[in-house]
């Protein structure tokens, strides 16, 4: 039997990524300045306010709040018709330093004993349906909003406004191979560029339709294509007006969009939120390393699907469980509990080692704060941080290391694949 599934994304003008975008510029900077800087930032965003919160250690100080109004205005808040703007909106800091209870659990003498920064359950996930191994309903909800952020940031479509939202519904079979796009829902802030709401919800339908769609269609494989027909269903601004938007049409909150994170709610999520956490977190440094590890064994073969476990406890170095699961697809002989033996060999899964591994003390979290922490291109990068306080400061970095297919040819070695 035939089955639809569904996945939604949101755009780095939706409120609560607006959030997770400052907490993720607020924990860079503290990592530029000082790699050792413990984060844990909240930022609430709504009618011309900011609200930052949470627990930070660190031997330098930083400006939050011009960081935050910066992320605000290359968001595209700069207009105070939006009723929330990084040249005009209030910025309240209630940060205060890590308790050192956690410290004093998470830090030791040898590096490599360094506990985990919380308990906590996490989950890494990858699959054939794309490229880039995350499931395909994400991965084109994502790439019409970042399409769509492009073609408002050129002016393209003039009208557009940074808040919007998308989700994407496909057929599969029974086998789970995709058979076609079934449904795609775009609702986009706008300018009222026209006083007939009729006029003007034709219009950016007819937009979306004719630029945005076929932009992303023509960016995938012709196998990909072929799921494109004119028998889409297309729901575009299903309430007929979307004007008002951003924070002043609804509050943001750090860490409110953990499935369009991670993999548009195929797999499985432990719950732990990634933005504004330094990598002790392992909320944030084991999920990243369960999906590596996920990735590189679908890519070498293992299962057309995979999803790993990982449970860690507060200031326990090495995990409690990890748990992979091949989803009845394994090309393998062995059963998954032997697979979890071997990958537990593989790869190192402490905290310190996690860290060391992605290089994950550098400053490359705000890149991932907006569309998605998994299935992004791995590149490297030049950054630059200006402090009033510590002067220019130009880090070489690597973004979504671990993306990285590094370990493809040692697993087909080990697993005799």
């Amino acid at each position: 039997m035939s089955y639809l599934f569904t996945s939604e994304s949101v755009s780095e003008g939706h409120p609560d990524k607006v959030s997770d975008q400052i907490s993720d510029g607020i924990l860079d900077n503290f990592l530029a300045f000082d790699p050792n800087s413990k984060v844990a930032c909240e930022t609430l965003v709504t009618t011309g306010q900011v609200i930052l919160s949470g627990e930070i250690s660190s031997s330098t100080y930083v400006d939050v709040q011009d960081i935050a109004r910066n992320v605000i205005k290359d968001i595209g808040y700069n207009n105070d018709q939006y009723k929330f703007s990084g040249e005009s909106c209030a910025v309240m800091s209630l940060l205060h330093e890590q308790s050192e209870d956690i410290l004093r659990g998470v830090e030791r003498d040898i590096k490599e004993e360094q506990g985990a920064g919380d308990q906590g359950i996490m989950f890494g996930y990858a699959c054939n349906e794309t490229d880039d191994s995350i499931p395909l309903t994400l991965d084109i909800a994502n790439r019409l909003l970042l399409e769509l952020s492009k073609l408002r940031k050129s002016k393209s479509i003039s009208y557009l406004r940074p808040d919007s939202k998308s989700q994407v519904t496909v057929e599969y079979d029974e086998n789970d191979n995709p058979v076609k796009v079934d449904t795609i829902v775009i609702s986009t802030q706008h300018d009222e560029f026209d006083s007939d709401d009729k006029k003007m919800l034709d219009k950016i339908r007819k937009d979306i339709i004719e630029i945005l769609i076929p932009i992303v269609k023509n960016s995938y494989s012709q196998k990909i294509q072929k799921l494109f027909n004119d028998e889409i269903k297309y729901h575009i601004n299903p309430t007929g007006k979307f004007v008002i938007g951003g924070p002043h049409g609804d509050t943001g909150l750090t860490g409110r969009k953990i499935i369009i994170d991670t993999y548009g709610g195929r797999g499985a999520h432990g719950g732990g939120a990634f933005s504004g956490k330094d990598p002790s977190k392992v909320d944030r440094s084991a999920a990243y390393a369960a999906r590596h590890i996920s990735k590189n064994l679908v890519k070498a073969g293992v299962s057309d699907e995979i999803l790993i476990q990982v449970g860690y406890a507060i200031g326990i170095a090495e995990p409690v469980s990890l748990n992979i699961n091949t989803c009845g697809k394994s090309k393998l002989t062995i059963s998954d509990s032997k697979l979890s033996e071997i990958v537990n060999e593989i790869f190192d899964l402490r905290p310190h080692s996690i860290e060391s591994r992605f290089k994950l003390r550098d400053p490359i979290y705000l890149e991932t704060a907006a569309y998605g922490h998994m299935g992004r291109k791995s590149k490297k990068v030049t950054k630059t941080f200006n402090s009033k306080y510590s002067g220019v400061k130009k880090i070489d970095v690597e973004l979504f290391p671990w993306e990285k297919l590094e370990y493809v040819n040692q697993l087909i070695k080990t697993l005799k694949i």
